[in-house]
């Protein structure tokens, strides 16, 4: 079977399951009375259900596991980067899930992020300097079996706090409907394209699976009456794309490409809490001045507000995806080029018109 062939059924078997467990999982929300109930960080002003991303773990779960399955062979390792995604993600999912419960400290949560972070960095490049066809690409690639161990080490300090970073400042993010699910499936098809254009194809199923989790819940968060991920789902969702983007770096694809999905929502982040900092708040204290929410404050609704946040995150996933194309000098013109469209987006609250 070739690897577009599985990324196909494994994409379609996420798809049905994320679009048809809420079925399963909505009434059992409810029971538990798992509700979002509006504060100082909320973007709505009614109780909504919240934590239907555990269909989207279970259906992500499946149809990951059954491309896993399908790419196991006597001497790949593509199967083996694809089942450490894949642990990375319902980790940190199930972690989300915790919270959602029965709530965790700041420091317990810390400390599983951390040790998710560390494990899933450490399985990764423990394969790919395993792995013949494996490489670390800034720009050009280079054989990761050949890298230095101080580049490996360092590689791996980057990636625990990149992972266990990302996994908040998606949880952070999730604050209006649309905006978690628009960024699961760009981010998947961002991983799914580059896979397919280097040859890996356990990355082309792992963004296609990403992609179609977050494609099925959308229905459920955009429809009345609606429905939240939950932490298990912006967890989930954190976990995905990070794990996903650090094992995609170890496997020839550039840097840029890699980070191209997340430039928005990290910009987002380090730019309101550095504020927030500056202006003598606590960092996190619950609050909406994320740019995201300061649109929709405009009088923009969830999606176009969601929409405009996708929009520019496209705009850098594209423009990450150019660097497969290009040499050094395009690289550093790709990266201006990104800078910019983050510095637009952070300034849209000030350059839209209010609508009333």
């Amino acid at each position: 079977m070739s690897a577009a062939t599985l990324a196909s059924i494994t994409g379609a078997v996420t798809l049905v399951l994320s679009a048809l467990l809420p079925f399963v999982i909505r009434p059992l929300l409810v029971r538990l009375g798992i509700m979002d109930v509006p504060n100082a960080r909320s973007s709505h002003d009614r109780p909504i259900l919240r934590g239907l991303g555990l269909a989207v773990l279970l259906a992500m779960a499946i149809g990951g596991a059954f491309g896993v399955s399908q790419l196991i062979t006597p001497t790949g390792t593509g199967w083996q980067l694809l089942a450490v995604v894949l642990a990375g993600l319902l980790a940190a999912g199930f972690l989300g899930l915790g919270e959602d419960l029965k709530g965790l400290s700041v420091a317990v949560r810390s400390l599983w992020l951390l040790g998710i972070a560390a494990a899933s960095a450490g399985c990764i490049a423990w394969i790919a300097t395993r792995t013949p066809d494996a490489s670390f690409s800034w720009v050009l690639a280079l054989d990761a079996r050949a890298l230095p161990v101080w580049v490996i080490v360092l590689l791996c300090v980057y990636a625990v706090f990149f992972i266990s970073s990302y996994i908040n400042v998606a949880n952070f993010m999730d604050g209006l409907n649309g905006i978690s699910g628009f960024h699961g499936v760009i981010a998947g098809v961002t991983f799914a394209f580059a896979g397919w254009w280097v040859g890996a194809g356990w990355l082309l199923v792992a963004g296609t699976v990403v992609a179609a989790g977050f494609a099925g819940f959308l229905p459920w968060n955009l429809s009345k009456p609606g429905a939240f991920l939950g932490d298990v789902g912006s967890y989930l969702l954190g976990g995905a794309v990070a794990v996903t983007s650090f094992a995609a770096l170890m496997t020839a694809v550039p840097l840029l490409a890699t980070i191209g999905p997340m430039v928005i929502y990290f910009g987002d982040v380090a730019v309101t809490l550095v504020k927030r900092v500056r202006a003598g708040h606590r960092w996190d204290e619950p609050h909406k001045e994320h740019a995201y929410q300061r649109i929709q404050q405009l009088g923009y609704s969830h999606v176009q507000a969601s929409g405009i946040t996708a929009i520019c995150t496209l705009a850098t996933s594209l423009l990450g995806l150019a660097s497969l194309f290009t040499s050094l000098l395009g690289t550093l013109v790709l990266l201006a080029a990104g800078l910019v469209v983050l510095i637009i987006y952070l300034a849209l609250p000030r350059l839209l018109p209010r609508r009333h």
